[in-house]
């Protein structure tokens, strides 16, 4: 793993819905959370203070950590200074622990479409991605990550699957890969690849966090909209990471249909036991070695 992004255990993408209970009852099953940032940003005149409190409070208890949807990192645009600078700002005020967006574009000529908006992944895409990802970099002062998102199209331009991709653009960028779980399976059904071979072909080193969300089936394909329960599948594909990967801070998102925080609680502990389950296998397998 990257300098600077160590295992925080177990999270939670905290939402409104929550903030009540995060405030008063402070949950010990999650040890910190993640917000997404535009909704703290002081961009576009957005009014920003109230939850912006809230935020401020929650930190005090919680590490957190920042994930975007408007970096726009693979547009052709440049990238929006107004947008990086209010980005810059919330980062001196919470102090996250690091800050990460996806791998996509979400608009051309100063629109935001507000979508995470698929690439072609062969050399021209890589070359712009990198470029860009290192001037972020360069303006932060610190290193990134970046999400692979959900994808429900494919391009004739494609020259590399999605995987070695995303390891070319962490190695020639120097940035790490949030990898969410959820993601790689819908695309995996979308576009009729194995699952476990994206997760087996993934750089080690290069993973800091791992996402894990629900999606809803249209019978023609899946669709990443996080509002319903992780499906088994998904478990099991996290199940190998934890043997595959080691220990990397890994959450729960949830943005549709959100349950009560106590039947939420129920997938975050889930991650726990997954988590000691493995370190009970490797305690026992290094016992047994012992002793022969």
């Amino acid at each position: 793993m990257l300098n600077g992004f160590k295992d925080l255990g177990v999270g939670v993408g905290l939402r409104p819905i929550h903030y009540e209970h995060f405030l008063k009852e402070k949950p010990q099953s999650v040890s910190w959370v993640e917000v997404i940032s535009e909704n703290f940003m002081n961009w576009k005149n957005q009014k920003i203070e109230k939850p912006l409190n809230i935020l401020e409070k929650i930190r005090k208890d919680y590490p957190v950590i920042l994930h975007g949807v408007s970096l726009s990192i693979a547009s052709c645009d440049p990238l929006n200074k107004d947008y990086l600078v209010a980005l810059r700002d919330l980062v001196h005020k919470i102090e996250p622990s690091w800050i990460s967006d996806h791998v996509c574009w979400t608009g051309v000529s100063g629109e935001n479409l507000h979508d995470l908006l698929p690439i072609p992944y062969n050399e021209e895409s890589l070359k712009l991605i990198v470029t860009k990802v290192k001037q972020v970099q360069d303006f932060f002062g610190r290193q990134i990550l970046l999400e692979n998102p959900s994808t429900y199209l494919q391009f004739e331009e494609d020259d590399m699957p999605e995987w070695e991709f995303l390891n070319e653009l962490s190695k020639q960028a120097d940035c790490g890969i949030l990898l969410d779980i959820n993601n790689i399976y819908v695309s995996s059904i979308n576009h009729n690849f194995d699952a476990m071979t994206y997760l087996k072909s993934i750089s080690k080193n290069r993973v800091c966090q791992i996402h894990l969300a629900g999606h809803s089936n249209k019978e023609t394909h899946l669709v990443d909209t996080h509002d319903s329960p992780i499906c088994d599948e998904v478990w099991d594909l996290y199940k190998w990471s934890v043997t595959h990967f080691g220990h990397i801070s890994t959450m729960v998102e949830r943005d549709g249909n959100i349950p009560e925080w106590s039947e939420l609680e129920l997938e975050v502990d889930k991650i726990a036991t997954i988590r000691k389950e493995q370190d009970e296998k490797e305690l026992s397998l290094k016992s047994s070695t012992f002793i022969e």
